[in-house]
């Protein structure tokens, strides 16, 4: 192994260590060859639901030398989220732990362009892209082939350290590192996520039908909620976070230390007369850095008379 590699490869994780990122795991840039079918499967299969922008750019998606000429290295990244306090309560409505405070894509993004920065400072002219969640990268199965932990059977990356309540991020870089090894599987004999999912989302183990997903209904679906999961969001109108709260891994999990993740003030009284009754300008007032505001004012009261109205949805067929 060339030493440079080695000395590089430990510049970058030290560099990320200080600006708050849990792990970093290092693996080679190339061609995702045993991903292309599974993903092609599940595309097939419709599992993607209305979500057509994850049809796009198959061959970005698979090959991230096309992201990045002459890429060499996917720099994968762990951030915590888990909360200091869990703000679901029995009785009111939910929303997913991720979104609590300021939107990641901002926080983390920011994050990472320090860290490309730094290196560039470091080590000499880097060329290479950050990503968050916002372009055609296989993140968990980056994050899983760099050692960072594994898929599970609910499709999110666990970790052994800290379960799931992080978000993933990526550098993808030319310039050649140190490559990690990836970790087994250890969820074992575990079904706990898929026996909670109400509405039978995880369709076998490691594959989830995207388009019965809670997370999916409440913020990509732009169209009427199907009455068939009509009774079954248990209160989430923003996101779902059952699979992630049952499973033992997440036993693990620690707060995070991110003070932009703090929830606003207000959000951690929300009543459910309080989300009912919310107009635009507390919607932008509350939500206007959150990740809330992806459902639009609009998308979150329909979200609410879902779960409140036994009839709502009923032969009301999409939006137009």
């Amino acid at each position: 192994m060339d030493s440079s590699n080695q000395r590089h490869s430990s510049l970058i994780k030290l560099e990320a260590s200080k600006l708050g990122f849990s792990f970093c795991g290092i693996s080679k840039a190339e061609f995702l060859k045993d991903e292309a079918p599974r993903l092609e499967e599940w595309l097939k299969r419709g599992y993607h639901g209305k979500m057509s922008y994850l049809e796009n750019y198959f061959d970005k998606r698979m090959d991230p030398t096309l992201l990045v000429p002459g890429a060499k290295s996917v720099v994968s990244l762990l951030y915590n989220y888990s909360p200091k306090k869990d703000l679901a309560r029995e009785g009111e409505y939910k929303v997913a732990k991720y979104a609590y405070g300021e939107d990641y894509h901002f926080v983390v993004k920011d994050k990472l362009k320090t860290l490309l920065d730094a290196l560039q400072d470091k080590i000499g002219m880097i060329n290479g892209r950050a990503f968050v969640d916002s372009a055609p990268v296989m993140e968990r199965t980056w994050a899983e082939r760099s050692g960072l932990g594994w898929k599970g059977k609910n499709s999110l990356l666990l970790n052994r350290e800290m379960g799931s309540f992080f978000f993933i991020a990526e550098l993808i870089i030319d310039l050649p590192l140190e490559y990690d090894q990836a970790v087994k599987d250890f969820c074992g004999t575990c079904t706990a996520c898929m026996d909670a999912c109400p509405t039978d989302a995880i369709v076998e183990p490691y594959v989830v039908d995207g388009s019965r997903c809670i997370s999916y209904y409440t913020i990509e679906l732009k169209e009427w909620i199907p009455t068939d999961v009509k009774g079954k969001f248990e209160n989430w109108i923003f996101g779902c976070d059952i699979c992630q709260d049952v499973c033992p891994w997440n036993s693990f999990s620690r707060p995070h230390a991110e003070e932009r993740f703090g929830p606003a003030e207000s959000l951690a009284g929300f009543s459910k007369q309080d989300w009912r009754e919310i107009t635009n300008e507390v919607f932008t007032k509350v939500f206007g850095r959150s990740a809330i505001k992806r459902a639009k004012l609009e998308g979150l009261k329909r979200n609410i008379s879902f779960v409140d109205d036994d009839s709502a949805g009923t032969d009301q067929g999409p939006k137009k």
